[in-house]
C-alpha cells in the first residue's frame, strides 16, 4: 500500500469554451467555485487542528504544551498551517475543561449517508451528551448505528517530515526500525511521517524510534477505516463537513473519526 517516496494526487483540470458575452459570468462563477473549494479545504484543516488539539490534551492529560509534548507538536503544526490564533485558543479552552481530561469517556457510533462516524466523548453527564448528539445527528439526517466493524483500532506514531525529509538514509533507517519493532504500515501525509501498528505494539515502536533519535511528535490510538466511502455528491460532502463542524463545537466531543475518502 505504501512506498518510501511521497505520493502525489494530481487533479486533471477540464476546460470548456463559451460565448464571449458569457465570459465575464463564467469567470466570476469559476472564481466563486474556487473560493468555495478553498474555504472548504480551510474548514477541513481548521477542523482537524481543533480535533487534534483536544485529543492531545485528553491523551496527554494537560493543556500545557510544556508538559505535553504531543500537544506542543500539534500547536507548532497548527501555527505553520496558519490556523488563526483565536481558533487555537478556543480549542485549548475547550480541551482545558475538566470533563475533557477526567470525565467519563465513551464513543457514539453513527451513520451519515454511507459514511460511518465514531464520535469520542468525554463528559460529566452521559445522558445529556447522548441527547445532544442525537439532536445534532437528526438535523443532518444522520442516525445512531453500529459502525465499529467499518474501522480498525490501530496505534499511530507521527514524526515531523521536516526532521527527516532531507536525509534519505535516516528516513530509511527509521522505517526499518519501526517495521522491525512491529509497525505494519507507514506513509507521508501533509507534513507528517506516519507509522501505524497493532495497538499492543504502540509503545514498543515509539520507544524504538526515539532510541534511534527520531523526533516523535505524538503517539496515540486511532480508528482507521477499513474501506473508504466515495461517490458522494458535492452537496452531501458539504453537509458532512457542516455536521463535523457542529460536532466540533459540542463541548463533550473531542474527536470524530469517519470513513469518507478525503481525496
Amino acid at each position: 500500500m505504501l512506498k518510501v517516496a511521497s505520493r502525489f494526487l494530481v487533479a486533471q483540470r477540464s476546460f470548456s469554451s463559451s460565448h464571449v458575452n458569457l465570459s465575464g459570468h463564467n469567470k466570476w462563477s469559476k472564481i466563486k467555485q474556487k473560493k468555495g473549494a478553498n474555504d472548504a479545504q480551510k474548514g477541513a484543516i481548521f477542523g482537524k487542528a481543533n480535533r487534534d488539539i483536544i485529543a492531545a490534551v485528553r491523551s496527554g492529560g494537560s493543556a500545557d504544551p510544556n508538559k505535553n509534548l504531543q500537544l506542543a507538536a500539534i500547536l507548532k503544526r497548527a501555527k505553520e498551517q496558519d490556523i488563526p490564533k483565536e481558533n487555537i485558543e478556543k480549542a485549548l479552552a475547550k480541551a482545558s475543561q475538566n470533563k475533557i481530561i477526567s470525565g467519563e469517556k465513551f464513543i457514539y457510533e453513527a451513520m451519515f449517508d454511507s459514511v460511518g462516524l465514531i464520535i469520542e466523548c468525554s463528559t460529566d453527564n452521559s445522558n445529556r451528551t447522548i441527547h445532544s448528539l442525537r439532536e445534532i445527528l437528526n438535523a443532518y439526517s444522520a442516525r445512531a448505528a453500529p459502525v465499529k466493524f467499518m474501522f480498525q483500532r490501530k496505534g499511530r506514531i507521527s514524526i515531523p517530515l521536516d526532521t527527516v525529509k532531507d536525509d534519505s538514509i535516516f528516513l530509511d533507517k527509521l522505517v526499518e526500525v519501526a517495521l522491525e519493532a512491529g509497525a505494519d504500515d507507514f506513509d507521508t501525509i501533509d507534513d507528517e511521517l506516519l507509522f501505524t501498528c497493532p495497538t499492543e505494539k504502540l509503545s514498543l515502536v515509539e520507544q524504538s524510534l526515539i532510541k534511534n533519535k527520531a523526533n516523535v511528535a505524538y503517539s496515540q490510538l486511532v480508528y482507521l477505516p477499513l474501506e473508504l466511502a466515495s461517490g458522494l455528491s458535492e452537496e452531501t460532502e458539504n453537509n458532512l463537513q457542516n455536521l463535523l463542524d457542529e460536532l466540533d463545537t459540542n463541548e463533550d466531543v473531542y474527536r470524530v473519526w469517519h470513513t469518507l475518502d478525503n481525496k
